[in-house]
């Protein structure tokens, strides 16, 4: 959950890591470093607590030159957000420095074993312990960093993605991963490495992206070398980035959170092209269709998530029941992998991640594929774990994300699913030819709708006023949008710090309508739908106890403007379609409560966009 960027080439070093870190920002903003060998063989780092503009002022009037350097920005595991914790971390020699991404889960008993050969610490932190393990290693045994590196992760346990360089050595950095994102772009007698793609994008669409247990050794002038960690040489395989640097920029909007909101229109047209035909008649996903035999004779459909991407996969369950007549259950990846779960040869298990680097779900994977199921990825980001651990998929393709609380990611992702049951249930005869019809051409129609619902932004602004200081919020929604009940929810106390909670509104008198009274504000889905009645029974019990309803309705209805406090109108659309629409204004009521809040939108506290460790 930190950002890693390294520069070894032709050109001062410095800006290119600075430029990177704040590009990585996203991944980690409590402490930032940097660590350069100039041309005289020195090898300085510099580093501080807080953003990446904070070490820029520290670094303000240091020797930052040199053409090789390393950077990090972190989201602190072990030992609190600090000028000691960040990274990069010297070895007791100073002679090499390191930045990690990951956790080493035996740093303790190595730190012990270190601390009884001499060795000290000035940090609370696992990297600091591998980077005196590599030193160690490297003196008794009188070898090359490299081969110092590789017999130090054989005694390592937990994930990692470093880089390393060394005092005296300016032509090599060494970088290696495990379970934790780590892409080294190709440029003309330069190299660059990040812990994903935006910081490398704007000077190469070359890029090797380096599997679990793989080591590179990137030297000045030659082709990267990888070779796993028990020594078993690898050919790079080099791909084309199809991330573009418009995406990186927040194109005249005051928060990336906000443009990303205001692109589900584009990122959703995107998310169908190419999958629904021209004439509006069928929709293919060929993850589907190569193995549809799978699909077909599946036993069960397993869903496993984390966060936003779990929501998605609860929208998915009803979809896939309703439609394709498949038994579906939705899992927290971090609570599946752990639970010795029941996982048969015919059971499918779909993995949905945004970054496709979510720790838990990649290690639920491993658990499904094991067990001998076939696994299907849903994820954003080409070229990720995710999809290289997987039997087949769907990108969601909505483009490259940086807004922490994500928006856009989630209606491709529930986009995506939608085009996946329609497939899925077209093969097995279980949808009618209309409703099969009916489905699609009202998908195709979600984009203008959405931005329908965009121009009220303004309006979703003033009503924030009113809320902003509320203590708590609940949100309600039934079938297909107590998914978002949950979704709005989470939305809220991610960027706002306030405390929500998402229910089935039929839940309310099984205990949370205690907590109804006049200073509750209660945002409840209420579209139509086949139990529209029983949602306006529920609006009703809590307006008998003074509660303060936000409704969220269909576009003219009249009952429920006389019965809400405040309502936002959506247009009508079908109802599997609907928490495509309903969504939107919880997004941008959530946003604007946070600036209204003076939050930092795109970076709260404690939060990190891509979660690579338990």
């Amino acid at each position: 959950m930190c950002g890693i960027v390294g520069y070894i080439g032709f050109r001062e070093a410095y800006p290119i890591l600075i430029k990177g870190l704040h590009r990585l920002e996203y991944r980690g903003y409590d402490s930032a470093g940097v660590a350069i060998i100039n041309d005289e063989n020195k090898l300085s780092v510099y580093k501080a607590k807080g953003r990446v503009q904070d070490l820029e002022e520290y670094a303000r009037d240091k020797d930052v030159t040199g053409t090789i350097g390393i950077a990090h920005t972190r989201w602190a595991t072990h030992g609190e957000p600090s000028n000691a914790n960040a990274h990069p971390h010297y070895s007791q020699s100073e002679s090499l420095a390191l930045i990690h991404n990951g956790i080493i889960e035996n740093y303790a008993v190595l730190k012990a074993e270190l601390i009884n050969k001499g060795y000290s610490f000035h940090s609370s932190t696992d990297t600091e312990v591998l980077v005196q393990l590599i030193e160690y290693i490297k003196q008794i045994n009188h070898c090359d960093l490299f081969t110092a590196v590789q017999i130090a992760l054989n005694q390592v346990v937990g994930a990692y993605a470093i880089a390393v360089i060394e005092k005296g050595n300016p032509n090599q950095i060494i970088a290696a991963r495990k379970s934790s994102p780590l892409v080294i772009g190709i440029g003309e007698g330069e190299f660059f490495i990040g812990s994903d793609a935006s910081p490398i994008i704007e000077y190469t669409k070359k890029v090797v992206y380096l599997d679990n247990e793989e080591i590179t050794v990137i030297k000045r002038d030659e082709a990267p070398k990888i070779v796993t960690i028990s020594n078993i040489e690898r050919t790079p395989k080099v791909k084309e980035l199809e991330m573009n640097l418009s995406q990186l920029e927040r194109g005249g909007y005051p928060h990336f959170m906000l443009k990303e909101i205001f692109e589900q229109p584009e990122t959703l047209k995107n998310c169908m092209s190419g999958r629904i035909n021209i004439e509006g008649t069928n929709v293919t996903l060929s993850g589907i269709i190569d193995h549809k035999d799978k699909f077909i004779n599946a036993r069960r459909i397993i869903i496993i998530a984390c966060g936003t991407s779990w929501h998605a996969g609860l929208i998915g369950e009803y979809l896939f029941e309703e439609f394709c007549r498949i038994p579906v259950e939705v899992e927290y990846a971090s609570e599946f992998r752990y639970r010795n779960p029941v996982i048969c040869p015919d059971d499918i298990v779909i993995a949905i991640s945004q970054s496709g680097e979510t720790a838990d779900s990649l290690a639920a994977i491993d658990l499904a594929r094991k067990a001998g199921a076939f696994v299907y990825g849903v994820c954003n980001v080409v070229g990720s774990s995710i999809p290289r651990n997987t039997d087949s998929g769907s990108y969601t393709h909505c483009g490259h994300e940086i807004g922490v609380a994500s928006t856009k990611a989630f209606t491709a992702q529930v986009t995506v699913l939608t085009m996946m049951a329609l497939t899925i249930a077209k093969e097995k005869g279980t949808i009618t030819g209309s409703k099969y019809l009916e489905v699609i051409k009202e998908l195709q129609n979600i984009p203008s709708k959405i931005e329908h619902i965009l121009a009220l932004s303004d309006k979703v602004k003033e009503l924030s006023l009113i809320f902003t200081y509320a203590q708590n919020f609940i949100y309600l929604g039934r079938g297909y949008n107590y998914p978002i009940a949950l979704e709005g929810a989470l939305k809220l106390k991610e960027i706002s710090y306030i405390h929500a909670e998402g229910y089935p509104a039929a839940e309310m008198k099984h205990g949370p309508i205690a907590l109804i009274d006049n200073e509750m504000p209660v945002v409840t889905i209420a579209t139509h739908s086949v139990i529209y009645e029983k949602v306006v029974s529920n609006i009703q019990e809590i307006k008998a106890r003074k509660g303060r309803v936000i409704a969220i309705i269909n576009e003219g209805d009249e009952t429920m403007k006389a019965l809400a406090d405040h309502y936002i109108e959506v247009p009508a659309t079908e109802e599997c379609l609907d928490p495509l629409l309903t969504s939107i204004p919880l997004q941008l009521l959530a946003y604007h409560i946070a600036v209204n809040k003076n939050r930092d939108v795109d970076m709260p506290r404690n939060l990190a966009k891509s979660v690579t460790v338990e």
